[in-house]
């Protein structure tokens, strides 16, 4: 997991692409988001939010 964070890093640092890491860690919260609330009894009140 490590490595995979480093190689993002260095491509967003040799293509001058750092747009990317907002994305990126929008989609990491709302991927955690739905792991971890998918058998829980918060998962109704979450679906409503989006």
């Amino acid at each position: 997991m490590l490595e995979l964070i480093k190689d993002l890093w260095g491509f967003m640092r040799a293509r001058k692409k750092f747009w990317l890491a907002p994305i990126i860690i929008i989609m990491l919260i709302l991927g955690t988001l739905i792991v971890l609330t998918q058998g829980s009894a918060v998962a109704p009140f979450i679906y409503t939010l989006f």
